[in-house]
């Protein structure tokens, strides 16, 4: 089904607004959240996608209400791999607590605009070349198996983008604040916080290639594509807070990620013979990512 322009601008509207208000308002000051307000925000995200998926499954029908929230777990559950990255990122660079809420506000501004360029030509090259769906399928799967044996939470500390962006970039030895750029008497210069604003965006773009082709394995609708992934991003904020306070507790999860990357992979490669619907993939994503999480908590 065709989605008209004003979908397009209506959600944009929408989440620019919820932006603002979590900027200049909610969160005006910056603060150290915590684990109850994590878990509250946190809540809060998902049910504001939730009543998004209920307006699409009213006004284009159940399937695309299923599409969307079966992209929007997957893209959701595979960002806490990278929210675990970015605890990393935090702690190499000491980052004061108070101003990883701001760091991560702007990275989503970032992530909006990257993450929609490399939906629409991933759109565009499915469009003009289905095979390629064979090709994510294949490169999912390899990442799933290659997650399996990697250490999820090695240190950035050799990281070839942060060894980069010291080099050519003119960085302040000290933190000023929440400021990202500072006057100083050799002229501008960017603030470790920015610094780290960088990695992240770079890194989140970086991840990106690995989560954007999961959701062609459910739908290539643009529209629920981007939306889905939007709506997982917003949430990332106060879920990784979360994260970083119970982070020593999911030692497992990083197992449950890999798995899921492998069973979409695996999906999207046997799609012609063997059509897996959305609604049962929504259940073994689940299903992987609740053993995953039940088995870090009891052992």
């Amino acid at each position: 089904m065709h989605t008209g322009l004003s979908f397009w601008i209506g959600f944009h509207v929408a989440v620019f607004v919820l932006l603002a208000l979590d900027l200049f308002v909610f969160h005006r000051k910056d603060h150290v959240f915590s684990l109850k307000e994590a878990a509250l925000w946190s809540v809060l995200w998902v049910l504001l996608s939730l009543a998004f998926a209920a307006f699409i499954y009213a006004v284009k029908g159940p399937g695309k209400g299923m599409e969307f929230v079966t992209g929007y777990v997957i893209e959701y559950s595979l960002s806490a791999d990278n929210l675990f990255l970015f605890i990393m990122i935090f702690a190499f660079f000491q980052v004061p607590i108070r101003y990883q809420h701001r760091v991560l506000l702007w990275g989503i501004l970032g992530a909006l605009a990257m993450r929609g360029a490399m939906i629409g030509l991933g759109v565009e090259l499915v469009r003009r070349f289905e095979w390629i769906l064979y090709g994510f399928g294949v490169f999912l799967l390899l990442t799933g198996l290659r997650m399996f044996t990697k250490n999820a939470h090695d240190s950035p500390g050799d990281n070839f983008i942060i060894r980069q962006c010291r080099k050519w970039l003119r960085v302040t030895p000290d933190f000023h604040g929440s400021q990202f750029a500072v006057r100083t008497s050799a002229g501008w210069m960017l603030t470790p916080l920015a610094l780290v604003l960088v990695v992240i965006d770079v890194m989140d773009l970086m991840f990106a290639v690995d989560s954007i082709p999961a959701i062609f394995a459910v739908t290539t609708d643009p529209f629920i594509v981007y939306t889905s992934n939007i709506c997982a991003i917003l949430g990332l904020r106060s879920l990784y807070f979360l994260l970083a306070g119970i982070a020593g507790r999911l030692k497992y999860l990083h197992y449950g990620l890999a798995a899921v990357l492998t069973f979409i992979g695996a999906k999207m490669l046997v799609a012609a013979v063997f059509p897996i619907s959305s609604a049962v993939s929504l259940l073994v994503v689940a299903v992987l990512l609740a053993i995953a999480s039940i088995c870090s908590l009891v052992f």
